[in-house]
């Protein structure tokens, strides 16, 4: 078997290409073909824990849900090489699914060489056991300043013979000068890949495009292919950052929850299930007057952090420590996942240097210790049936529920022992230190990725009348195959696999 590679190529960050990716792959998957897809290069801290040739590692959570819409077995040849951002400078190089700190530690433009040979090979073993693959690139093929060590565009494209399709997103502006102006920087054997443009993110009637796609391809000699609405609520994870400033619920606003969006914020992907919860208003929050403007407020979260001591820093220059302070003291809800669990102790302790060291926030007696040791795994735990003695709390719910999820950390986290033994003391909400609760039960800070993936875990938090998100994954996979096969012109996506 030799798979016919297709590549979804973008004019910048943001075009388009992750959920187009996951859309096609749904679409070939659909047609009875063995598909997957691959990424050489991401960066992102969205990642999920996949199958890995030494047990378990992670890629980026785009290329996890793009395997899920290919009905295929998610593992790290599909993301070969994935970049954490720690600082503006910095970045955690996971290579094959595992931290390399060779990797990490040397000069971004050395590094291609070195990991070549292991990404190339990852595409060829996934193009020798499947019928098509659907790769997906990062940022712009256009970038001259990077094409000398370039491992994840148009090497990559020539190293597939993938036939390419380049979107844009239109809605910004300036979306013909970026198709032309991308084509023009290529060489002329990469241009030959190109197999068409797509026009993304497009508001209005479609007839005023005219004549600019048909003037475009006499310049290029590459037609424009599909031209794709706006599409606000497709409900897959925006693979980018926090995109969704918006605080819209479905019918009347019966919870609010905050969630606080620090610099190096990861995992925010796991929050897509609560927007579609109805009755439940979701809002990424960077200050204290954000959270005043939302008010009244049900629950505050405090997500994971790839850099847990440099969030809690900026958290404190916000003054959003007081702030949620105020709002445990008044029996509001806090939940700390990750990174999140850990601004919640007394203490964070770094003898590797790993994070940093950093007083936290003060809300449970605990105290984490960071170590060399990355633990990345699969999880399923059931919460303390002690939990439900905290009868007015948010989370008394959850007593006796298992969970199953992920865990992505460094950290080891345990009662502060000196608090302990003057009687102030964390109840274990979840076995083996994964995760806390305060004597109220407002309080709750867990390692597990995923609780609002679990259908359980959402029923016994926000009832059974709106326990299953809406649309499950599947049909957000199938409604994303659906509207690109509507919106492409007639038989080119079949034709890119001929």
């Amino acid at each position: 078997m030799s798979a016919r590679c297709v590549m979804v190529l973008g004019t910048t960050s943001g075009a388009g290409k992750s959920w187009l990716t996951t859309a096609l792959c749904r679409y070939y998957a659909r047609q009875g073909l063995k598909v997957a897809p691959f990424k050489a290069q991401n960066m992102s801290n969205n990642a999920r824990v996949v199958a890995s040739s030494n047990g378990q590692g992670e890629i980026g959570s785009a290329q996890y849900f793009q395997a899920l819409a290919a009905h295929a077995f998610p593992d790290v040849r599909m993301n070969p090489l994935l970049l954490k951002p720690e600082r503006d400078k910095h970045s955690q190089v996971v290579m094959l699914g595992h931290v390399d700190e060779v990797l990490t530690h040397m000069p971004w433009r050395e590094r291609s060489n070195h990991v070549w040979p292991r990404i190339a090979a990852a595409l060829d073993e996934l193009i020798a056991d499947h019928d098509v693959v659907v790769i997906e690139g990062a940022g712009s093929p256009a970038e001259i300043n990077l094409s000398s060590s370039d491992i994840v565009n148009m090497r990559i494209a020539l190293h597939a013979n993938a036939a390419c399709l380049l979107v844009t997103d239109i809605d910004k502006g300036g979306a013909f000068a970026h198709l032309y102006g991308t084509w023009a920087l290529l060489p002329t054997h990469e241009r030959a890949l190109l197999r068409g443009f797509v026009l993304n993110k497009f508001r209005g009637d479609a007839l005023l495009l005219s004549p600019a796609p048909q003037m475009l391809q006499d310049l290029t000699g590459v037609p424009t292919v599909a031209t794709l609405p706006m599409w606000w609520q497709h409900g897959l994870p925006e693979e980018d950052g926090v995109f969704d400033e918006r605080s819209i619920a479905s019918g009347a606003v019966r919870t609010t929850i905050a969630v606080i969006a620090y610099p190096r914020i990861s995992n925010l992907d796991e929050f897509q299930p609560l927007k579609n919860i109805p009755g439940l208003r979701l809002q990424w929050v960077r200050s204290p007057a954000d959270l005043v403007g939302l008010k009244p407020i049900d629950w505050i979260i405090l997500p994971g952090s790839k850099h847990t001591s440099g969030d809690l820093a900026w958290l404190r220059a916000q003054g959003l420590d007081t702030a949620i302070a105020q709002h445990a003291q008044q029996g509001g809800a806090v939940l700390g996942i990750c990174g999140g669990l850990q601004m919640l102790g007394e203490a964070l302790i770094d003898p590797h240097g790993i994070d940093g060291n950093a007083p936290g926030l003060g809300l449970l007696p605990l105290v984490t210790v960071f170590e060399t040791n990355k633990i990345v795994r699969h999880t399923q735990a059931c919460f303390s049936d002690a939990l439900a003695a905290c009868t007015t709390s948010t989370f008394a719910p959850l007593a006796g529920v298992t969970v199953a999820g992920y865990e992505i950390h460094n950290g080891q986290t345990q009662q502060h022992a000196d608090m302990a033994q003057a009687g102030i003391v964390a109840h274990a909400a979840l076995p083996d230190g994964l995760g806390w609760y305060n004597a109220q039960g407002n309080v709750l800070g867990v390692y597990v990725h995923g609780l609002f993936e679990d259908a359980a875990a959402v029923q016994a938090l926000f009832g059974a009348g709106r326990a299953q998100p809406v649309p499950t994954l599947d049909s957000v996979f199938e409604g994303l195959a659906d509207y690109v096969q509507v919106h492409f012109e007639p038989g080119v996506l079949d034709a890119l696999i001929c």
